[in-house]
């Protein structure tokens, strides 16, 4: 079964040359805030000539939902091709039927913000949470959990604690998940009887989170410490692999990520307002553009609704586009298997 973007491990294109409820919810809402403002105002720093345009992109985005008020964080779509998302916010996860239809709050988590999605190998949608100020001190109080939603009778359950945090998850084909927390150092993995490791792996500002091929490796965005994108092994986490360093360019702001079918990283640049696609090693072209505080990317899924090949986009803005210069007729929404 296709399980998301491949690429022959034989010839390996990426390696590298050398309070209340209430209280809270408020405190968390000024702490977006005042990140998503950052972001915007990171926009005019990024020289938007700084990378070519990828072949056959350049297209303007096009909207193809929106959520008022909400700051989404977490993206992915089910086989029927319906687009779930979060609000860092609110806690609220929201799910569109089709391009255009209205996003509708199917659930909420049981604290703090909403966070990454993911899908179990059982067709669970695991929801990252736990998303809130306790998040900015780091590594220290690992307030991250997951949930776990049936998505067809949408009853939502806690599942795991003691994550540092899930800005980022993904699942492998036996079940195993990771976690990453953009303002820490450590990656979790969660076993799939629950048991969770905290401190499996370390990178700095890890924040999206993909696995590759048969998942050897797991790709991360580094947002906030020495900006760029990594690949971990999932057998040695001590063996880190970058695949770009942006160097000077700190305010473009790399955040979730997905692989295409050729297994090339797709990342959104929330402080550049760009989708980008790592070419090969310290190379990327640009996708889609214009859209500032881009948080999270995804390929669709099915033959319908949200369909497979064509890229997602959502972000701080409550907004979510579909980027036509990244169609790839073979890449869908990352899942087990």
């Amino acid at each position: 079964m296709f399980r998301r973007s491949r690429f022959d491990d034989a010839v390996d294109p990426w390696v590298h040359p050398g309070v209340s409820t209430r209280r809270r919810r408020l405190v968390v809402a000024a702490s977006v805030v005042a990140l998503a403002a950052g972001l915007l105002t990171a926009v005019s720093a990024v020289p938007a000539s700084a990378a070519p345009i990828c072949a056959g992109a350049g297209q303007a985005p096009r909207l193809v939902g929106t959520v008022p008020g909400a700051t989404l964080k977490g993206l992915t779509v089910d086989a029927g091709g319906r687009l779930y998302t979060t609000d860092l916010v609110s806690g609220r996860v929201f799910r569109l039927s089709a391009p255009g239809a209205p996003a509708v709050p199917i659930a909420h988590v049981p604290d703090g913000g909403a966070d990454a999605l993911a899908w179990a190998p059982d067709g669970a949608l695991l929801v990252g949470y736990g998303s809130d100020p306790r998040v900015f001190v780091g590594d220290a109080l690992r307030p991250g959990g997951i949930a776990r939603m049936n998505v067809g009778n949408l009853s939502l359950r806690p599942w795991v604690r003691g994550l540092s945090a899930a800005d980022g998850l993904d699942v492998g084909a036996n079940g195993t998940v990771y976690a990453t927390n953009d303002f820490g150092n450590l990656i979790g993995r969660v076993h799939p009887d629950g048991g969770v490791q905290a401190a499996w792996g370390t990178a700095p500002s890890a924040n999206g989170a993909v696995l590759g091929r048969d998942d050897h490796w797991l790709y991360v965005s580094r947002t906030w410490v020495n900006p760029g994108v990594s690949r971990i092994s999932t057998t040695n986490p001590r063996v880190v692999q970058s695949l770009l360093d942006l160097g000077a360019n700190t305010m473009a702001g790399p955040a979730g990520l997905t692989l295409d079918s050729r297994g090339r990283p797709v990342v959104a640049f929330g402080g550049a307002g760009q989708i980008v696609r790592i070419t090969s090693p310290g190379r990327y072209c640009v996708l889609g553009s214009g859209m500032a505080s881009s948080i999270v990317v995804s390929y669709g899924r099915g033959t319908r609704g949200f369909s497979a090949g064509h890229l997602y986009r959502a972000g701080f803005d409550g907004r979510i586009y579909e980027i036509p210069g990244g169609f790839d007729r073979g890449a869908t929404a990352a899942v087990p298997g």
